[in-house]
């Protein structure tokens, strides 16, 4: 039986087809044609997507209770999921270190790193980067403390009547230096924490730079503690902050160009991951 539209709901049914249309494009990344990238070819003859893991929360994260659940968890892995998908080809975690994690890429034994990787400007020299999160720097101290307690953002904490404490030779040392020249700066040994929280509970000091991952953390553990910035839970802090992502190795823009396609589409569920697992911390 043919029905016929009706004529009053004809523009609301042809907007609707316009609509679909100009979303197509943007809801599906075609995987690039064979012959346009040697690398997508490469991985499809081959029927592995061969990504080098390392586990550095919370964007890659190793299971290691065992038992049930895929041995690999965090939004790094997610993305590699749905490279894999896409090119119809099964997901191969190959084992990296620290010294390996970028050599890796152009000795070919991998064909990208999702161990997420700062992108700094040595690593961008020798290989391109996906990125799709970041690494950044909160100040943090005693909640009790009306310093800490009147100051409304970081940049309050650059007076003289504050006290900021680092590790001496951390990867914060020159960033407070430079951030904070009208502060107190006071430098300590290291005791293998992820920041000088000693120094803030027997107030010492008043303030102490903490990376904004394992903040989530220390701040379950040590009660009495606030940070700064405040938005969720310093999670959105912009201090130090460095472009995180995976890596591939140089010379590649048709592959470089369809993974980074992905990962903006993606770009919702991966900061929901993250959140997620950030959120699970102890």
């Amino acid at each position: 039986m043919t029905h016929r539209l009706n004529s009053r709901r004809m523009p609301a049914f042809l907007a609707s087809l316009l609509l679909a249309a100009m979303m197509a494009p943007a809801l599906a990344q075609p995987v690039p044609a064979p012959g346009a990238s040697p690398r997508i070819d490469a991985i499809k003859k081959s029927g592995a997507l061969r990504v080098g893991v390392l586990s550095n929360s919370p964007w890659l994260v190793e299971n290691t209770g065992g038992g049930a659940g895929e041995a690999w968890d965090g939004p790094a892995w997610l993305l590699a999921k749905e490279y894999a998908r896409l090119l119809g080809v099964k997901l191969d975690p190959v084992l990296v270190s620290h010294e390996t994690k970028v050599p890796v890429l152009a000795s070919n034994q991998v064909d990208m790193s999702i161990t997420p990787l700062a992108a700094t400007p040595e690593r961008l020299k020798v290989v391109d980067f996906v990125l799709y999160s970041n690494t950044s720097v909160c100040l943090f101290g005693r909640a009790d403390n009306p310093k800490i307690a009147a100051a409304k953002s970081v940049d309050d904490l650059n007076q003289p009547d504050v006290t900021i404490a680092y590790f001496i030779g951390g990867g914060e040392e020159n960033w407070v230096k430079e951030r904070f020249p009208k502060a107190k700066l006071r430098g300590v040994t290291s005791s293998g924490a992820a920041a000088p929280v000693e120094e803030i509970m027997a107030k010492r000091a008043d303030a102490a730079p903490i990376n904004r991952v394992p903040w989530v953390a220390l701040a379950k553990k040590v009660k009495g503690l606030a940070a700064l910035p405040k938005e969720n839970n310093c999670q959105g802090s912009m201090e130090k902050a460095n472009p995180v992502g995976l890596a591939i190795d140089k010379n590649q823009t048709v592959y470089l160009d369809w993974l980074r396609a992905v990962a903006k589409q993606m770009e919702p569920k991966l900061a929901a991951d993250e959140q997620r697992v950030v959120g699970s911390m102890k």
